[in-house]
C-alpha cells in the first residue's frame, strides 16, 4: 500500500511540473485556458460547438478534445467550425494528464490563439486530481442528473472555479431541484461562479459568451 501511494505521489508530482510549464507558456502567450469537466452526457461538446459558432469569428479558439476510445467529439467540433482541434484518445484512461495535453498543444499553432478549451474525459473523479495547465476548471452538471452531484463528487467542485448547470429547458421533467443543486455546490465551494443554460435552446448562453470575452480581454491587458 505504501509503495502504491508513493508511485501515485510521483505521478502527480511529475504531472504538476509539466502542467506548470504548460501554464507558464500559455500565460506568456496570453491564452485563456479552461478545462471542461463533467460526467458523461452533461453537454461539454455541445457547449464547445455553440461557443465556436458564436465566438469563432472574433476569437481564435483552439480545442483539445479528450475521449476514451473515439474521435467523435473532435469531429463534431470540427464540423461546427473548429479550426484548431486536436483529439486525444486515452485508450481507456479515465482522465487527461498534462503530458497528453502538452503533446496535443505541440501540434497546434498557438500564435495569436485567444482561448484554449480542453474537453476532459467524462468523469468527475480522476480529472479532479490532474492539473492540465489550465487557468481554471469549469464543471458542468445537467438537470438530467441528480442535484446532489456536488456532494457526491466534492473534490471536483472544490477545485473548479465555474459551475454550469445545463439543460435547464428540461427542468420539471425530473426531480432535479435547481436551488438545491446550486446550494449543494456552494456548500463545497462558496466562490463558484454559476451559469444556468440550455445549449439546445440557447437560453443563458449569452452570459457565458460575455464572460469568455471578458476573461480573454482581461488577460490581454
Amino acid at each position: 500500500m505504501t509503495e502504491r501511494v508513493s508511485i501515485e505521489k510521483k505521478v502527480l508530482s511529475e504531472n504538476d511540473q509539466l502542467a506548470s510549464a504548460i501554464r507558464a507558456d500559455l500565460a506568456k502567450r496570453k491564452i485563456f485556458a479552461i478545462n471542461l469537466v463533467s460526467s458523461p452526457g452533461s453537454g461539454k461538446t455541445s457547449l464547445i460547438e455553440k461557443t465556436i459558432g458564436a465566438l469563432g469569428k472574433e476569437l481564435k479558439i483552439a480545442v483539445v478534445a479528450g475521449d476514451v476510445q473515439t474521435e467523435n467529439d473532435a469531429n463534431r467540433i470540427i464540423k461546427a467550425g473548429g479550426k484548431l482541434v486536436r483529439p486525444i484518445v486515452t485508450g481507456g484512461a479515465c482522465h487527461l494528464d498534462a503530458k497528453m495535453v502538452g503533446k496535443a498543444l505541440e501540434q497546434i499553432e498557438l500564435d495569436n490563439v485567444d482561448l484554449l478549451i480542453i474537453e476532459n474525459v467524462g468523469n468527475l473523479v480522476c480529472p479532479a486530481s490532474y492539473d492540465l495547465g489550465e487557468a481554471m476548471k469549469v464543471v458542468i452538471m445537467s438537470t438530467t442528473e441528480g442535484d446532489d452531484k456536488p456532494l457526491k463528487y466534492p473534490a471536483m467542485y472544490r477545485r473548479s472555479s465555474v459551475a454550469i448547470i445545463n439543460k435547464i429547458d428540461l427542468l420539471g421533467t425530473s426531480d432535479f431541484d435547481l436551488t438545491a443543486a446550486r446550494g449543494n455546490a456552494s456548500k463545497i465551494n462558496g466562490d463558484l461562479k454559476f451559469f444556468e443554460m440550455s445549449t439546445r435552446s440557447g437560453t443563458g448562453l449569452e452570459a457565458w459568451y460575455g464572460w469568455l470575452r471578458e476573461s480573454v480581454s482581461n488577460l490581454k491587458k
